[in-house]
């Protein structure tokens, strides 16, 4: 018996038989195409092929984990639609001489390269689809160059080098009780997918991975992130037992519903969804969240069939509303980093979009598209309790332009006669040094703050969580990323105003007596986070100690 260590990607225990996934065969010394024209269709239709492919690929993904988590597979059908991608595909077969295939190959490394080294988190990112596209061309020009998992006959524990997307959507829930893989990380694609799915999952093996051809069977443990090989009888009984408990507690959390959120001492703290899509609301629902702390609305701006008119935008705000019943839907506005209609992956010599051109910039800088936006949310607030939040606000400037384009179209709404709610609240997203260190000036102008703790933590820490190399150093419980929340906080209290905790931030359990102890009213999570928080929420005895535990944290 051995044990290695990963990752803790997605929470769990498997107990199973393991199966690796082989390496595609290597493209060496292929031969050259015999005539360009055949092979320019056949990449043609291989595209048509994988394109019918990750529709079904979105269609599985927005059943199973909900609009937001599916989107990554419109953004591979963009790919696909690539004018550069495909150009470069075709100047190799025409200028190269080389086979489809090849040239898939080929190209695929160039752009895999070319992402993987930018300093940007989001353009980094996309070096994985790159290979997730490039493997489903392949799978229709040369199976046996297209990386697949091996099919199993029993359940079992599957080890990959690297876990795509597309896996994580289409792997055989009967048979695959947990993944393994050389690298990756707890915040890519694949993880996101495994965790709502609730199937462990460790990452970042590395050189440990060569360990797991000398065993049979594998207990995972997506707790701590530790593997152990060939399990004796004492570890199988212990994580047995474990893995039981583990079942018992899922089950306990839905005795939870309809309970507050309530200290044993009386402290309350609200626990809202975050929501990326109409669709997601029964989630919400099913895991009884106190309200939507924060609705992206860019699902409707992505995508052929979806509708981002005045009307077609208030008649999804309107449907949400009304599902919520009158808890509060706060509505962000759009945060996008170019025009929604233009491939993403399209930036010219803009080398860093995630700060730059994006969120209340761009809606600052588009007010056509900004007052449609805006009067389709105050159209539906009349249907629920509804809040407006602008993201990525850096000045107070921001603030007041933003706020009277509000007043423009509620003017604009009341003079055609149209209801509006009397009161809508508005808030801004707290997720820059800058408008940390502005906080008391901007509190005075808004109704509330919405903390995004994963923007935050990475311009405060100049580090990218999805980049494998320094992801040790993206830390949301270093003590500058707790001050600076500590602070915004405070500056909130002192003008009267209420504050929300966004982001994977918001869901950790270490740092729930620091947001507790500051007082902020409100957590914003994933659905699937609402109850086990609250569970923990019901469990604290937060004391009379709490000047000391924001000291503890803050200092380090």
């Amino acid at each position: 018996m051995r044990t290695i260590c990963g990752v803790a990607a997605s929470k769990g225990i498997a107990i199973g038989k393991l199966c690796i996934r082989q390496n595609p065969a290597e493209m060496k010394n292929m031969p050259p195409a015999a005539d360009a024209n055949i092979e320019i269709q056949r990449l043609y239709a291989a595209r048509t092929a994988a394109e019918r492919k990750i529709n079904k690929l979105y269609r599985q993904a927005l059943h199973k984990f909900g609009a937001e988590d599916s989107l990554i597979f419109k953004s591979h059908i963009m790919l696909l639609e690539d004018h550069e991608f495909f150009d470069h595909i075709q100047s190799h077969i025409l200028h190269d001489h080389m086979t489809a295939e090849s040239a898939v190959y080929m190209t695929a490394q160039h752009f895999y390269q070319f992402f993987s080294e930018m300093e940007d988190e989001y353009m980094r990112a996309r070096d994985t689809d790159i290979r997730d596209v490039a493997r489903h061309l392949l799978r229709y020009l040369n199976p046996d160059y297209a990386e697949q998992l091996n099919g199993m006959r029993e359940k079992g524990i599957v080890a990959v080098e690297e876990l795509l997307p597309s896996e994580a959507v289409t792997f055989n829930r009967r048979k695959v009780l947990a993944f393994l893989s050389k690298s990756g990380s707890r915040y890519s694609h694949a993880a996101i997918l495994l965790r709502n799915a609730g199937i462990p999952y460790v990452v970042g093996l590395e050189d440990s991975y060569q360990s797991l051809v000398q065993a049979e069977t594998v207990v995972v443990d997506g707790f701590t992130g530790d593997v152990v090989l060939n399990p004796d009888t004492m570890a199988l009984r212990e994580y047995g037992e474990k893995q039981y408990e583990y079942f018992l507690h899922l089950h306990a959390l839905h005795e939870l519903r309809g309970c507050p959120s309530v200290t044993r001492d009386g402290y309350r703290i609200d626990i809202h969804a975050n929501i990326g899509h109409v669709e997601d609301v029964q989630q919400v629902l099913d895991n009884d969240a106190d309200g939507i702390g924060l609705l992206r609305t860019e699902f409707l701006y992505l995508g052929n069939n979806m509708d981002c008119s005045e009307e077609g935008q208030f008649q999804a705000y309107k449907k949400v509303l009304e599902k919520m019943q009158g808890k509060r839907v706060v509505i962000r506005t759009l945060d996008v980093s170019e025009e929604p209609e233009i491939s993403q992956w399209r930036y010219g010599d803009r080398v860093n979009p995630a700060m730059g051109f994006r969120a209340i910039r761009f809606s600052l800088r588009r007010p056509d598209l900004f007052l449609t936006q805006l009067r389709a949310i105050l159209r539906a607030s009349v249907y629920g309790k509804a809040a407006v939040l602008f993201p990525v606000v850096t000045s107070e400037e921001e603030v007041i332009k933003a706020k009277a384009l509000l007043q423009q179209a509620r003017a604009s709404l009341e003079a055609e006669g149209v209801p509006v709610a009397d009161k809508i609240e508005i808030g801004i997203m707290i997720e820059t040094p800058a408008a940390v260190i502005l906080s008391d000036r901007l509190a005075s102008m808004v109704d509330f703050f919405s903390i995004g703790t994963n923007d935050l933590t990475q311009y405060i820490l100049a580090t990218d969580r999805m980049n494998d190399s320094i992801a040790s150093l993206y830390n949301p419980r270093h003590p500058a990323v707790l001050r600076m929340i500590d602070m915004t906080v405070a500056n909130a209290k002192k003008h009267g105003i209420w504050t929300s905790i966004c982001g994977e931030s918001a869901a950790d359990a270490e740092l729930l007596r620091f947001y507790l102890a500051m007082g902020v009213e409100e957590l914003s999570v994933a659905p699937s986070s609402v109850l086990e928080l609250r569970r923990i929420v019901r469990q604290t005895t937060l004391g009379k100690y709490k000047d000391r535990i924001i000291q503890k944290y803050c200092n380090g």
